[in-house]
């Protein structure tokens, strides 16, 4: 967005898992290259959360390292400098420079428009420098003079995502199309979005993307906020089912969501003002005191200080939820909290922590700040920024830059400039310094600095700077290992992959951790998976080997492929593992998690007696959703 001035202080400032049958996982660059167009249709990258980590299929943890391209929230409808660069030269330095997933905002009446089946025409082509078409061909029809629709644009640009090892999500900006929309407090009451409609088309963009990994997220709004002396034109965060309750719209935004598709990541932002109680009888509206103030204040979207007591659970569970802040500098505004000569522990004991940080730190869910940057002054602007990519860097928090463009107000961008000439194709002229600064916090091999992609097939990139994630977690993680955590070698940290109704369990203990004080002693609630593996151990020849308990049953209960006598989400995810990779999830495979014979014959349940594949663990999620009676 081309942010404004943010005042953010409390007196007026500041459906179903389509598992793909692919092949093993591949260890070349070379190889994956040749290979991708066969072996990658789309749904072996989804993630689920764990405490405050995501992880992928196999259980190995991630880090989303990305950053913001803004336009498809805006008149033009597509993002912006497509008009003078080409799309895949964009995307292919983009990789090549180490970005692994891209934040795209855009706006509600956008995707209403293809919902319904007339997309919103693009504004910016052909009224610009390029009336022949000749710089992005492939959003021209074939006639070569009538320019492809938004929604066709918005495809091809998943499609050259994919093509570049790149992964992408949505950030629904504003309700309406408006290139300073973000200044609007809420997702609905503009161009006549309401909270149905909001909902609406995030679901059906959600089940249009359901088998295409590219699209791994949905970021619900962007920066709801507003003051608490506006009661019902703001966003608050309580445990109301007010439509203005923020808390209360997500949860059910979120549950649509994953009713059409289950492995979809749900970013949550945060409000701007939460209602502190500081006096007896206080209540959201009440108007603002000039001493002791109801209202606590944050940037827009970075306040969760409503979340300790009514956190976002959905029906499906908490393994898709990731919470989003939004955290800036003071060039963008100068809050209280850099009065002084601040460092990473007063901004945790004054802001960070109370506010947003105590999510990660207390192991409540994962983070991904959406929105961070700003100008390189050589001054606190650039002091905070480099103490906050240290501690994201530092305690594994996944962020997207704001931003690449060059036209954002009050931060600048990593571009300073894009220009095409024909025959040589785009030239961008990268802030250097900005973007040295950035670089350190992107997913990266400790030793060979190699960038680390989100796609198990596709490098990221196609230099030779980047790898694939199973190419990392087969050739470098035990080896030189990554930047994560500060610096990490492994590979599995988690991987009990979340039921979509999980039975939780809560252990309460105490330990220190890194809140403001550093002394400070916190308990700690920690979300148990439900997914056990029982193994028993044979001797063979004097080896040891470990295999999973076969439990065979003398009839077969169809979809049931861990045996564990229960049909679920963890039978989904088991079958796409043994079909990506069978030298580690198959019957001789090197997983104390592999498939066993009977997995094998339950796991074959979808009618067809054709043996595993995809189309069974599809029938297991429709079973689930009770869009199918029975599996047979």
């Amino acid at each position: 967005m081309n942010k404004y001035l943010k005042n953010a202080v409390a007196f007026g400032s500041a459906a179903a898992l389509s598992l793909s049958a692919v092949t093993p996982m591949l260890t070349t660059t070379s190889n994956l290259a040749a290979t991708v167009a066969a072996v990658d249709d789309g749904n072996d990258d989804w993630l689920h959360a764990e405490g405050s980590r995501l992880y992928d299929m196999n259980g190995n943890e991630v880090w989303l390292t990305g950053a913001n391209w803004f336009g498809l929230n805006c008149n033009e409808a597509v993002p912006h400098y497509l008009w003078s660069a080409d799309m895949d030269d964009v995307l292919e330095e983009v990789a090549d420079r180490g970005i692994n997933i891209i934040r795209f905002p855009i706006s509600t009446e956008l995707i209403v428009s293809w919902m319904n089946g007339k997309p919103n025409p693009v504004n910016s082509f052909s009224a610009n420098a390029d009336p022949a078409f000749t710089i992005n061909p492939d959003c021209v029809e074939a006639d070569g003079k009538t320019l492809k629709n938004s929604m066709e644009i918005f495809d091809i640009l998943m499609g050259k995502c994919k093509k570049y090892g790149i992964k992408a999500f949505i950030d629904i900006h504003s309700p309406h199309t408006d290139n300073s929309g973000h200044n609007y407090n809420l997702w609905y009451g503009k161009a006549g979005v309401t909270t149905d409609v909001w909902i609406d088309s995030l679901v059906w963009l959600a089940d249009k993307y359901k088998n295409d990994d590219t699209l791994l997220a949905y970021d619900l709004k962007n920066e709801p906020h507003g003051k608490g002396q506006e009661g019902a034109d703001a966003a608050k965060w309580d445990g109301s089912t007010d439509e203005n309750n923020w808390a209360y719209a997500a949860t059910k935004c979120a549950e649509a969501i994953l009713d059409v598709n289950p492995n979809a990541l749900i970013l949550v932002e945060g409000v701007e003002q939460s209602l502190s109680g500081a006096q007896a009888g206080d209540y959201w509206g009440i108007p603002d005191r000039r001493d002791n103030s109801p209202y606590i204040g944050a940037w827009w979207g970075g306040n969760f200080r409503g979340a300790r007591e009514y956190p976002i659970v959905p029906k499906q569970g908490t393994s898709q939820i990731v919470y989003s802040p939004h955290d800036y500098g003071p060039s963008v505004y100068a809050q209280t909290w850099f009065d002084k000569d601040f460092t990473e522990q007063t901004l945790l004991d004054d802001y960070w922590y109370d506010t947003w940080a105590y999510i990660n730190a207390e192991n409540i869910g994962p983070e991904l700040i959406g929105e961070w940057g700003g100008h390189m002054d050589g001054k606190e602007n650039q002091k905070w920024m480099t103490l906050l990519r240290d501690y994201m860097i530092n305690h594994h928090i996944n962020h997207t830059f704001w931003c690449l463009n060059t036209n954002s107000g009050d931060t600048g961008g990593l571009w300073d400039g894009l220009g095409f000439q024909q025959g040589s194709g785009t030239s961008i002229k990268w802030n250097e310094p900005k973007y040295e600064l950035f670089e350190e916090a992107l997913w990266q091999t400790s030793v060979s600095g190699k960038y680390i992609g989100l796609d198990h097939q596709i490098p990221l990139g196609i230099n030779g700077t980047g790898l694939s994630l199973s190419e990392y977690y087969s050739n470098y993680a035990l080896s030189e290992g990554s930047n994560l955590d500060g610096g990490k070698k492994g590979g599995s940290t988690g991987g009990t992959v979340t039921t979509s109704k999980p039975v939780v369990t809560t252990t309460t203990t105490t330990t220190t951790t890194d809140a403001p004080s550093s002394n400070t002693t916190t308990t700690v609630t920690t979300t148990a998976s439900t997914t056990v593996t029982t193994t028993t151990t044979t001797s063979v020849e004097d080896t040891t080997v470990t295999t999973p308990s076969q439990q065979v049953t003398a009839k077969k209960l169809a979809g049931d492929s861990n045996c564990d006598g229960e049909v679920n989400m963890a039978d989904a995810v088991l079958i796409m593992q043994y079909i990506a990779n069978p030298s580690k999830y198959g019957l001789s495979g090197t997983s104390d998690t592999r498939i066993t014979e009977q997995g094998i014959a339950n796991a074959d349940c979808d009618g067809s007696n054709n043996g595993v594949t995809n189309a069974d663990a599809l029938a297991i999620q429709q079973y689930m959703l009770k869009l199918i009676t029975e599996l047979k």
